[in-house]
């Protein structure tokens, strides 16, 4: 189950092809969805729990905090949507788009996946596009 949080604002379109698209992603990697609450929040929400949890004092999109237990992911996944937004801009793609990146994103790192080092970071990003793309063709 996918649940889905606003701090500040509403901001998506459809939740349910969201958790249909994102429970698709798990079982694409051999997971299945326990339960993962995504809670959307503004830069300074989610800079203070970086500070708090993690003692690092910057910005950033999304801090997952991850309770996966064997393939049955579960966690919690707090997105900065003034982060998404900038990124949006600075990529130049649509605010949507990058924030369906960052949901997969924190997904993703529940199976598994870490973006640390330079090697891990374009896996990341490869699938991160590869699930993107199976987004695009069951919804578009």
């Amino acid at each position: 189950m996918i649940n889905f949080f606003y701090e500040s604002v509403n901001v998506l379109e459809d939740e349910k092809s969201l958790s249909s698209w994102l429970n698709k992603v798990a079982v694409s990697e051999g997971k299945s969805l326990g339960e993962i609450n995504y809670i959307f929040c503004t830069d300074e929400y989610l800079l203070k729990i970086n500070q708090d949890f993690l003692n690092h004092d910057t910005y950033t999109d999304i801090i997952s905090f991850d309770s996966t237990m064997g393939n049955q992911l579960n966690g919690d996944i707090f997105v900065s949507l003034d982060r998404v937004k900038e990124n949006a801009e600075l990529y130049s793609v649509n605010f949507l788009e990058e924030l369906r990146r960052v949901l997969v994103h924190g997904v993703l790192h529940f199976c598994g996946y870490k973006d640390k080092s330079e090697e891990e970071s374009v896996l990341m990003r490869q699938k991160e596009d590869e699930k993107l793309t199976m987004f695009h063709v069951e919804y578009s």
